[in-house]
């Protein structure tokens, strides 16, 4: 068997563990071993490369901020800073259309940006907006996907995890990339309210106005509301956000004060507790180390996939094909899509992204537009099914009532938004390229 087989065997044979269930970070480091022997004729080399992998990441300055993007979540998640932030939202949104719903997403826009963890932002929003939008009369489906679809947003807007990853891995500023995914991310949760308003009043019956007593709140209790919980978590979501985008920081220094300032904030509403902080830090080591681990096995993989000539193969097939531009780029977004049924963001980034990214030159794709477009793209991987994570973290704190297929279909036109917005974003590439380019000249 030639070199470039052995590689296209690597890389089947890690779809079929994976699809076995087998731990992803170790799968791709014994292939990476047991193929690297096979093409070095010696373990040598081999064990050299996974220490030199392993010693990349350690010194990799870009990745010191997600444990600090990342603790700076947990303790914001357990500082019961949900709750208030919601109820002030609903208060300000009374008089709208379908107010809960937007209240739900407002919410879930500004708490992923602050936590950016999927699980956690659905779980919460699960326990605290769907059961009162239930008790208010609204559509269990779209209630559903309004809770479902919001919690994703932290994938996308900045600080994103999965952006810092994604920066590492393609050699692109994670500065730029934050200011490319700012507007994109707000413009996807601004296509989510509209929906929802849409609906609303096409069929009040979906999404029912509340009642004139609840409506009619004091403005000063309003504002009251706003001050104590809205306001300093979005300064501080600001300051760090303001200190990256403006170069006064770099990512690494903003996510320290990210980090400190969530401290100060739990602190300030007394809920910093002895037991949520070694929470938060227990959470944190685990998260890292995957994400860590990952990123030593993938690194490992590649490089081994690389040398048995995988990659030319991969390569000289899509070139073959003589596609355009766009019909890469659609094939491409495909097999992202397709790839987030089985796989998590973190597996799609740092393993496959590197078997695309060679091919963007030839195409003249600039790396940090395809970078949006794949943040957008890895919302579906969230909602679609059938191994959609949303509606499951959902159905988990659900009443019982509420059937997985009812979530299911709640989140499906959402994903519908979601592929519009990427088709905004490609047939208007300045939506996430304007930005940038005023910024960083």
């Amino acid at each position: 068997m030639t070199d470039p087989q052995l590689g296209v065997l690597m890389l089947g044979l890690f779809v079929v563990f994976i699809l076995l269930g087998f731990p992803i970070a170790f799968t791709l480091m014994a292939l990476g071993v047991f193929f690297g022997y096979l093409a070095y004729d010696d373990l040598n080399p081999v064990f050299q490369l996974l220490v030199q992998r392993t010693y990349s990441v350690m010194s990799n300055d870009v990745l010191i901020s997600v444990p600090l993007f990342v603790f700076m979540g947990y303790v914001i998640e357990r500082a019961n800073i949900l709750d208030r932030l919601f109820r002030s939202i609903q208060l300000a949104a009374g008089g709208l259309p379908a107010s809960l719903a937007i209240a739900t997403l407002a919410t879930c826009a500004l708490f992923a940006t602050a936590t950016g963890i999927v699980g956690a932002v659905v779980t919460l929003m699960g326990l605290l907006a769907y059961p009162a939008m239930l008790r208010q009369g609204y559509d269990a489906r779209l209630s559903a996907g309004v809770v479902c679809a919001g919690g994703c947003l932290g994938i996308l807007i900045p600080p994103s995890v999965m952006l810092i990853l994604y920066g590492a891995t393609a050699g692109v500023s994670v500065v730029k990339l934050y200011a490319g995914a700012f507007l994109p991310g707000f413009m996807l949760a601004g296509l989510y309210m509209l929906y929802v308003v849409a609906r609303a009043l096409i069929n009040p019956s979906l999404a029912p106005s509340l009642s004139k007593h609840e409506r009619d709140v004091p403005f000063v209790q309003v504002i009251r509301a706003l001050l104590t919980s809205f306001f300093p978590l979005a300064a501080l979501i600001v300051a760090v956000l303001g200190a990256i985008l403006f170069g006064l920081a770099t990512p690494m220094e903003a996510a320290a004060v990210g980090a400190l300032g969530s401290l100060v904030l739990a602190a300030a509403y007394r809920s910093l507790t002895l037991t949520k902080l070694k929470e938060s830090v227990f959470l944190t080591a685990r998260t890292s180390a995957m994400v860590c681990w990952l990123f030593i096995g993938s690194f490992m993989f590649s490089a081994v996939f690389a040398v048995l000539g995988g990659q030319a193969v991969v390569e000289n097939f899509v070139l073959g094909l003589n596609l355009s531009p766009t019909m890469f780029m659609l094939v491409s977004q495909i097999i992202i899509f397709l790839l987030g049924w089985p796989l998590e963001w973190t597996e799609i980034i740092v393993i496959f992204m590197p078997i695309f990214l060679p091919l963007l030159d030839h195409f003249s794709i600039d790396p940090l537009f395809f970078g949006l477009l794949v943040a957008l793209n890895i919302q579906t991987s969230f909602l679609s099914p059938p191994v959609a994570m949303a509606p499951f973290y959902l159905k988990g704190v659900a009443p019982k009532h509420v059937s997985i297929n009812e979530i299911f279909a709640g989140v499906m036109p959402f994903m519908v938004i979601v592929l519009i917005a990427m088709a905004l974003l490609y047939i208007f590439p300045e939506i996430g390229l304007w930005l940038p380019g005023v910024l960083y000249r």
